[in-house]
């Protein structure tokens, strides 16, 4: 096998394992999936690629004098993924979500180096554990799965009932409303709330509680992003 066989197969096997991490996040509808994964990967084997081989195709002459540290550019890689990581965290209200979507970004980086760098093996190894660690470990984590998050904005007019009876009244139909932000329009305010409601009938009782009350001039009902 050549060099650049090798080398181009290296980074054939990273971008797969990305992938297979990207598709786990992908059925599961998170904000960074399949494409992104396997994007991950395929750059960062990509940049081990480099750091490792990129002194071989100089074209150096003997008694040509060349430093290279080799683990510069695969350094930058760990450091740089936080910044694309980070775009996956979404912070709704008091709640964070997409953390394990940046964990798993931050994993296929690992994966795509470790492919790069010709590790194939454990490359491997490292995609069938975080697999397992996204799949199986979903099942102890306690999640509740009887409730469901949604984000309810609401219009309000000057004889509308006050906020805090508003909130009180949909806690007492097991709706838990966190209110988010709040503004104000002449003489009508705009509410923004972060909602709990029970996954079976949760919203036809949000909608009992609000058609009932005065002064409330428009909702709308949105998924929890």
């Amino acid at each position: 096998m050549t060099l650049d066989v090798e080398l181009v197969l290296r980074i054939v096997v990273g971008t797969v394992l990305g992938a297979v991490i990207g598709y786990e996040r992908d059925i599961h509808g998170r904000p960074a999936g399949l494409r992104t994964h396997a994007v991950v990967a395929l750059a960062s084997a990509t940049f081990m690629v480099v750091s490792t081989h990129m002194v071989y195709f100089q074209n150096y002459k003997p008694g040509d004098f060349a430093e290279v540290d080799g683990s510069r550019i695969a350094a930058s890689v760990v450091s740089g993924i936080g910044f694309l990581a980070g775009g996956a965290i979404l912070r709704t209200g008091i709640n964070v979500q997409g953390l394990t979507t940046a964990a798993g970004l931050w994993l296929v980086a690992a994966i795509g180096l470790c492919a790069g760098g010709g590790m194939y093996l454990e490359s491997v190894a490292a995609t069938i554990i975080g697999i397992a660690a996204l799949t199986l470990l979903r099942k102890f984590e306690g999640k509740d799965k009887d409730t469901i998050r949604r984000r309810l904005q609401l219009t309000l007019s000057d004889d509308a009932i006050a906020i805090e009876s508003l909130l009180g009244k949909l806690l007492e139909h097991n709706v838990n409303a966190t209110l988010e932000g709040w503004d104000k329009e002449g003489s009508r305010r705009h509410l923004t709330f972060a909602l709990k409601l029970p996954a079976i009938g949760g919203e036809q009782r949000l909608v009992d509680v609000l058609e009932h009350e005065p002064g409330i001039v428009r909702l709308h009902l949105d998924p929890a992003s």
